[in-house]
């Protein structure tokens, strides 16, 4: 049996979630989001490690459209974002078109009927339009560590938290210094017997300038709902001013000071201090945010490994030095498959052909949301809308409401389908690789997981949200070709 629906949404985040939701309010009602986990919530049910939080202040890092006035803190634990997309799913009514458990395989162009077909373990599905919200942080990246396979003691990813393993007086290998490690490391070091920590390239870390929200905060943006607008302005252009360091690094200057102070104020040993400082601009990896990393570098059961790791043992981590440490607990801290996103491996367009075999070179696609030769498909998150200064649910409203504008513009021409035109598609990627020249990410000195393996930088948008904003706050047909008519 295949049942049909107009929307098939894949991905119970953030933005599938948010899609949902403003789907309802526009009246649509012939939609399913589906979800390979038994719970909604995406990167924020998945990532359950110990001191998990978000890097973007709460006000910011939720839906403008559903404000929470009680956040507990100014920069949100996990759990709380988690509570809070589960009660925006609750609050709006969407339980009933979620469909948990359906991780959806495949999905494939019917060119014959002009609509997505889609393979679950349930069964099969039809829809006349596909929106991907499965999100840049789906996959965990494992590398590739000779021996990694023949370890005898416990190895999981930090997005893929083992909760039934007591660290308490283990031998630890941490692999990776990303934005997972600095978080976890201070909360599982004081627990361990020893830590090792295992860093490619330092990066640069900001003290997190975080507090509790205290209780008359919360009573004033439960009473005064503009009060709680006002602070998210407030933070919104703040962040955004932060923008100008990423696109002219010079202005980098005054956060790299910054970062340095820190740094020297934290960490006293002037040798660990050497060892954790960056020799690249700030800004062309992630920039992180810690008031803890740096101390818990400094405890006595704690060592910073700068060596690259040459093989695994069975009970022991080895660097090219040929020194061994002796570990039962591998975590690895090394981030996810950005530029290759799994559920580009099963989306399959109108000539055949995968998004992953499209994307054979680099990621790309009309405004990072729809791709030419795939009909009535919509991403969000997709190429080139990733951010270091700002919140990525901006993104996503502005994406969700762009597909809105597409879904009215089928409505009304009463075409079947729709696809960017290759020229269209053309002329923003070669824009958007044009205001990338001279941004931090290509002249700042490093190799980050926003390139992609051709040395472009397919993730990230080059400019501010503003900008993205106004590119996208009305859908353009003219950029579009119908699909599917005689």
């Amino acid at each position: 049996m295949t049942t049909h629906v107009r929307i098939a949404v894949v991905g119970a985040g953030f933005g599938g979630i948010g899609t949902a939701i403003r789907l309802r309010q526009e009246g649509y009602d012939d939609f399913l989001v589906f979800d390979r986990g038994d719970d909604v919530g995406g990167t924020w049910r998945d990532n359950s490690y110990p001191g998990c939080a978000c890097d973007v202040p709460s006000h910011m890092y939720s839906f403008s459209f559903a404000p929470n006035p009680d956040w507990s803190r100014s920069f949100s634990p996990q759990a709380e974002i988690w509570d809070y997309l589960r009660r925006c799913v609750k609050d709006f009514g969407i339980e009933r078109f979620l469909r948990l458990g359906h991780e959806v395989r495949s999905a494939t162009w019917d060119s014959g009927a002009n609509r997505w077909v889609l393979d679950t373990p349930h069964g099969r599905f039809t829809a006349d339009v596909l929106v991907a919200a499965a999100g840049p942080f789906d996959a965990p990246a494992v590398p590739d560590l000779p021996g990694l396979d023949s370890f005898a003691g416990e190895v999981f990813h930090s997005a893929r938290w083992n909760h039934d393993h007591d660290l308490t007086g283990r031998r630890v290998a941490v692999v990776g210094t990303g934005a997972s490690a600095i978080q976890f490391v201070p909360a599982i070091a004081p627990a361990v017997e020893r830590l090792h920590l295992f860093q490619r390239t330092p990066p640069w870390v900001l003290p997190r300038a975080d507090r509790a929200i205290t209780g008359i905060e919360r009573r004033v943006f439960r009473a005064f709902p503009p009060a709680q607008r006002l602070a998210r302005t407030a933070i919104y252009w703040t962040r955004e001013a932060s923008g100008i360091g990423f696109l002219r690094p010079a202005y980098m200057r005054l956060g790299q000071a910054i970062a340095r102070r820190h740094l020297s104020r934290s960490v006293p040993d002037p040798e660990l201090r050497a060892k954790l400082t960056p020799r690249y601009t700030m800004g062309c990896k992630r920039v992180l945010l810690s008031s803890d990393f740096y101390p818990a570098l400094s405890r006595d059961n704690v060592e910073l490994v700068t060596d690259a790791v040459a093989e695994v043992r069975p009970d022991a981590v080895v660097t090219r030095d040929g020194r061994a440490r002796a570990v039962d607990t591998i975590i690895l801290g090394t981030g996810f498959r950005v530029t290759e996103p799994p559920i580009a491996r099963g989306v399959r367009g109108r000539d055949g052909r995968t998004l992953s075999e499209v994307w054979h070179r680099t990621m790309s696609a009309y405004l990072g949301t729809a791709v030419t030769g795939f009909p009535n498909f919509f991403m969000l998150l997709g190429p080139n809308t990733g951010l270091g200064h700002n919140s990525v649910v901006f993104m996503i409203e502005c994406q969700i409401e762009y597909v809105l504008g597409a879904l009215r513009h089928l409505d009304r021409s009463g075409v079947p389908a729709i696809e960017p035109t290759p020229a269209a598609q053309e002329r923003f990627v070669s824009a958007v690789d044009r205001r990338m020249v001279g941004t931090v990410w290509l002249t700042g000195g490093c190799r980050s997981w926003y390139l992609d393996a051709g040395g472009r930088n397919s993730t990230i948008w080059p400019g501010y949200t503003f900008s993205y904003r106004r590119r996208t706050r009305r859908f353009d047909p003219s950029a579009y070709a119908p699909v599917g008519t005689s």
